[in-house]
């Protein structure tokens, strides 16, 4: 029987309460509804534990796990699995480049580091990829603060025999995902695309933080839909929205004679699920590149990325 992945957390807001609740309730239930694939490298989506766990908030810190992702202004919805506790507290997480050797300490032997704190720190990022690269784990990062796409952190894990995936999870059905395939398939009918813009609203703290941190995550996201014509309105934060993410698309194009297509589409999801639904692939992937000794970035992984290496930062 296939031992389960260890993985360590970076960041207790609703992405990992949306994993760590979904990870039991898949345990518990059997189900299949909403997972992509049932197995990668032998690890279904239940064969995931949690060893460590880092934050910065007061009222997360110090805190066991299965009681901090409950903890304001985290939003996410209870799924009804029950949560026994696991007995992992919630450690301090870092400010800064600083005490990375205490992080790397207190990974307690996770094989795999998943970075999901707010974007906008890119220091603090780094910082983290430093902790894995000391403890000897794989390394993930969710957000769009470049990691996986500067070459000398990357040329290191390679060196160490460390996998690293990053950047920033493309969410299992969002905005981004249904506007590259709507312009990809205008494209392989023959329509000639004019202008296309894109609008996201949501309720969670990741949303205030990227709206007074837009930069890079403005970068990646244009770096998934792939186009110059896409234009990407500012994110805005509308707290009573919860967890839930609210985006609008438009397309406008050319038929046939120059005639006009027009294009609107309303896509309203619950963004934590969307991270959850990728973030657990990536684990699977990551652990199951570890073990077979594959360092550097992991290939596969890039479908399920906005900005992988190679990409503009």
């Amino acid at each position: 029987m296939i031992e389960n992945a260890r993985v360590a957390v970076v960041g207790v807001g609703n992405n990992t309460s949306a994993l760590v609740q979904g990870i039991a309730f898949y345990r518990q239930t059997g189900s299949l509804v909403g997972i992509r694939r049932p197995e990668i490298a032998g690890l279904g989506v239940g064969d995931i534990d949690v060893v460590a766990a880092f934050a910065l908030s007061p009222g997360k810190v110090g805190k066991p796990l299965h009681e901090a992702i409950f903890a304001p202004p985290n939003n996410f919805p209870h799924l009804g699995a029950e949560l026994p506790p696991a007995g992992i507290e919630v450690r301090r997480g870092l400010l800064d480049g600083t005490e990375i050797e205490r992080v790397a300490r207190s990974l307690n032997g996770a094989e795999v580091v998943l970075y999901s704190a707010p974007s906008g720190r890119p220091e603090v990022a780094r910082a983290y990829a430093e902790a894995a690269l000391t403890a000897k784990a794989a390394f993930i990062n969710t957000t769009a603060d470049p990691v996986a796409r500067e070459p000398s952190i990357l040329d290191r894990f390679q060196a160490a025999g460390l996998p690293l995936i990053g950047d920033d999870l493309a969410s299992q059905f969002g905005v981004s995902v249904l506007h590259r395939t709507l312009l990809r398939l205008l494209e392989e009918r023959g329509l000639t695309l004019v202008s296309s813009y894109q609008v996201n609203l949501g309720g969670t703290e990741d949303f205030r933080n990227l709206v007074e941190n837009p930069g890079t995550k403005h970068r990646s996201k244009l770096n998934a839909i792939g186009s110059d014509k896409v234009q990407i309105a500012p994110l805005g934060y509308l707290p009573h929205l919860g967890s839930q993410k609210v985006a609008h698309l438009n397309v406008e194009a050319q038929g046939w004679g120059g005639t006009e297509v027009s294009l609107d589409v309303r896509l309203k999801v619950h963004d934590p699920s969307g991270a959850a639904g990728v973030n657990i692939d990536l684990i699977r992937l990551a652990a199951g590149a570890l073990r077979a000794g594959r360092g550097g970035y992991v290939a596969e992984a890039a479908p399920l990325l906005k900005s992988p290496p190679g990409t503009a930062v």
